[in-house]
């Protein structure tokens, strides 16, 4: 199984790391992409991450399993004004495969239309934008999965929404072969 993380400059770090490492531990292949190419990203409290490949170069590798959005407000923004992620979003979307965003990374979907209908979550800084689009239903639930979407709330929740990621990919038994060599209560 495949996962391809976004990445923009702004990015938060433990919404970035967590499920990359997590998922990786679940024995999912993991590309972080860089919207903006190989070079390091300066996340949001200067952490800087190099990523694997360019959002072009990891596209062409597809398809992914799951496309994951980290939040940030700094990144969030970014994912949301590139039509490149709104480009592999609809794809996605349209081939009903899983997209997970966490804490500002659910404007990405607004921005780009995606999951319209669907019961969502965020950060709360950016709850009352979602709630105003109409295009939601808002719940403030730590991790929400609905359907092939799943939204969870910022970095106190990064572990549940990789795990999420990981129950949703390869199931229950994944998630409890993980957790204990973590020390993770869940």
């Amino acid at each position: 199984m495949k996962a391809l993380l976004l990445l923009a400059d702004g990015a938060e770090e433990m919404e970035t790391v967590i499920p990359v490492d997590v998922l990786r531990r679940a024995e999912i292949d993991v590309t972080v992409a860089g919207l903006t190419g190989i070079a390091p990203v300066t996340c949001s409290r200067n952490v800087v991450i190099v990523p694997d490949k360019s959002v072009e170069d990891a596209v062409k590798e597809g398809p992914y399993d799951v496309i994951i959005l980290p939040g940030g407000g700094g990144g969030a923004k970014n994912l949301s004004e590139s039509a490149a992620v709104g480009i592999v979003l609809k794809e996605q979307e349209n081939k009903n495969g899983t997209i997970a965003a966490i804490c500002a990374g659910p404007t990405a979907l607004l921005s780009h239309g995606i999951g319209k209908g669907k019961t969502i979550t965020s950060h709360p800084g950016v709850s009352e934008k979602l709630i105003n689009s109409g295009m939601y239903t808002y719940s403030e639930e730590r991790v929400v999965r609905d359907g092939q979407l799943i939204t969870s709330r910022g970095p106190g929740t990064a572990f549940e929404f990789a795990l999420c990621i990981v129950e949703t990919l390869k199931g229950k038994d994944m998630v409890e072969k993980i957790v204990p060599p973590m020390l993770l209560k869940v």
